[in-house]
């Protein structure tokens, strides 16, 4: 299991991208496979440009290049967002905690009617059922929880930031 990562929304990178780093992102989350010698082609610069850019951004942490999968596909039929409230006093724990669970791919600390927001991908209805009731309510500082079962995903991307 990969270590839990955890980023305030107001981290930035250090210095502004550049716009040749921009413009090798947006190839990227078009095609992550796509290879350097044609994104480099593209932008009319070198390969080995494009490459040391690509390991620089993985490096400093602005670009992921991974595999997305269809839930659905793979056997996961009840996906779901989860508003939680917590003790105030352990948010922060409690919100490491949901974050280590299995199903959960998604958890994030909010300001407003909930603290965290959780969003889970389970096997079905009672893996679902048992993710609440056995694991996610027994987590010290969670009070109270509410499940928004996914009808529907009427929009899913990874291409953002860029332009």
């Amino acid at each position: 299991m990969e270590p839990i990562r955890s980023r305030a929304l107001t981290e930035r990178v250090g210095d502004e991208l550049a716009d040749l780093d921009k413009r090798i992102i947006e190839h990227l989350q078009q095609d992550g496979r796509r290879p350097f010698t044609q994104i480099a082609a593209d932008l009319g610069v070198s390969e080995a440009a494009v490459r040391a850019r690509t390991n620089r951004l993985i490096e400093r942490g602005v670009l992921q290049i991974v595999g997305v999968t269809d839930p659905f596909k793979l056997g996961f039929h009840q996906m779901a967002m989860i508003g939680v409230r917590c003790d105030g006093d352990k948010l922060v724990s409690a919100a490491e905690q949901i974050a280590a669970l299995p199903e959960v791919s998604y958890a994030v600390i909010t300001a407003g009617h909930y603290d965290i927001l959780v969003e889970t991908v389970c096997e079905d209805n009672d893996a679902l059922l048992s993710f609440l009731v056995d694991r996610l309510r027994h987590i010290d500082g969670v009070r109270e929880t509410e499940a928004y079962v996914y009808l529907r995903i009427v929009k899913e991307t990874y291409q953002w930031g860029t332009r």
